[in-house]
């Protein structure tokens, strides 16, 4: 989550914020949309598991791969809507004001800009958060995650399935975590969305 945000920052401010940068960025951050999530990852596991697990360790290069291959392929929908709120921003009269008076292009991104577009990045990660829990247990469910003496929630449907006749509950208790926790992250973010956004800070509560 903490990469994927960023770099979806880091492309969504500079498209944003330089209009020659805009172009090239978002018709890469396209490209990216366009691609299968699930066979890219999967390719990627199968290309450099072996050789980072025998360089840090199979624990450790397994979670730096599956952290870095979720992260680098999951930064496309924050780039998209970091650039719609700094497009938004930028054309205040504080940014403007700021400018007028001759401050410097990276003072006005990080005094002006990035404190204004906090909320939707803050939610955003937030949905990251469940987005890699739902895509790591896929990659541990096909066997290509944690080893099996690494107890993860698919991992733990991986091997459940085996006995899905005779102990239905082997697999039936880690989806229901995975679904509860994606379930609560999701409304957490809903909730720091109500809390951060000032147009719904002090909206009065439906009857």
């Amino acid at each position: 989550m903490v990469l994927s945000v960023l770099l979806g920052t880091l492309v969504g401010v500079a498209a944003g914020v330089f209009r020659r940068l805009d172009g090239p960025l978002m018709r890469l951050t396209d490209l990216f949309l366009s691609l299968p999530l699930l066979p890219l990852l999967l390719v990627i596991m199968m290309l450099f598991r072996e050789a980072l697990s025998s360089a840090v360790g199979t624990n450790t290069g397994i979670f730096l791969l599956i952290v870095t291959a979720i992260g680098v392929t999951s930064w496309m929908p924050v780039a998209r809507i970091v650039r719609g709120d700094v497009l938004s921003v930028r054309e205040r009269e504080f940014v403007l004001a700021a400018r007028a008076s001759g401050t410097t292009q990276l003072r006005q991104i990080t005094r002006h800009i990035l404190p204004n577009i906090l909320s939707p990045i803050v939610v955003s990660a937030t949905l990251g958060i469940a987005n890699a829990i739902i895509t790591e247990s896929a990659l541990s469910f096909l066997g290509l995650g944690f080893p099996s003496d690494f107890p993860t929630w698919g991992r733990l449907l991986s091997d459940g399935v085996v006995y899905l006749s005779e102990f239905p509950w082997r697999v039936f208790w880690p989806g229901v975590m995975i679904s509860l926790t994606v379930l609560s992250v999701n409304f957490m973010g809903d909730g720091l969305r109500d809390a951060l956004d000032p147009k719904l800070r002090g909206r009065a509560a439906p009857l």
